[in-house]
């Protein structure tokens, strides 16, 4: 097993302890009651980076925090690429605020499954993540997400990476999305790609 992996093994293995701690498993009954439910951004003006997801699942609508459903790779890959100096619960997602980054989704409803989207959620999401925005003026918001972000945004070639398009004059990324559902990104590669982005706006900052 090389180093890396070894780090990310253990990492993985933090963050089920972490999860353990600060977030009460949700019953069946709960993630049933969560459909529709929403989660609160974590926002505020000046960001550096604005995550945007595409959806709450269940599992984020029972507990109130997102990406927290065990298994999903979002705070082990902030982690790993340096946005955070220790690995973070979900629970513990506000504290996000401090390095200068927060969290949204292109939806707020929750749904066991993206796919559950229609195409017409997904593009009047793209609008109110523009009023969003326009609003809190992050330096960078990164989609995560490929697919959704084709159809929320009509750009039916883009790619991963940072985008030729802005949103309300700010600078778009596409990310691959971190549940672990989507079995095209091992965590691996989630890093990877993560990392440009961080290296991105160091660069940029001369920090």
């Amino acid at each position: 097993m090389s180093d890396m992996r070894a780090v990310l093994c253990k990492c993985i293995r933090i963050y089920s302890t972490l999860q353990s701690k600060n977030t009460t498993k949700p019953s069946r009954a709960d993630l049933l009651a969560a459909k529709d439910k929403t989660v609160r951004d974590v926002i505020g003006p000046g960001l550096r980076v604005l995550f945007c997801g595409i959806n709450p699942g269940l599992y984020s609508g029972a507990t109130g925090h997102h990406f927290a459903r065990p298994g999903n790779r979002f705070w082990p890959t902030l982690y790993q690429a340096g946005f955070t100096l220790r690995l973070l619960a979900p629970a513990e997602e506000r504290e996000l605020l401090v390095s200068g980054y927060g969290i949204t989704n292109l939806v707020a409803r929750a749904t066991a499954m993206a796919d559950e989207l229609a195409t017409e959620e997904l593009v009047a999401g793209q609008r109110r993540l523009r009023a969003k925005v326009k609003r809190y003026q992050p330096q960078v918001v990164a989609v995560l997400g490929i697919s959704a972000y084709r159809t929320a945004f009509a750009q039916r070639v883009a790619a991963l990476g940072q985008q030729p398009e802005t949103l309300a004059n700010r600078a778009v990324w596409v990310l691959p999305n971190p549940s672990g559902l989507n079995a095209h990104y091992q965590l691996a590669d989630l890093v990877h790609h993560f990392r440009l982005l961080r290296q991105a706006i160091e660069l940029e900052h001369n920090v």
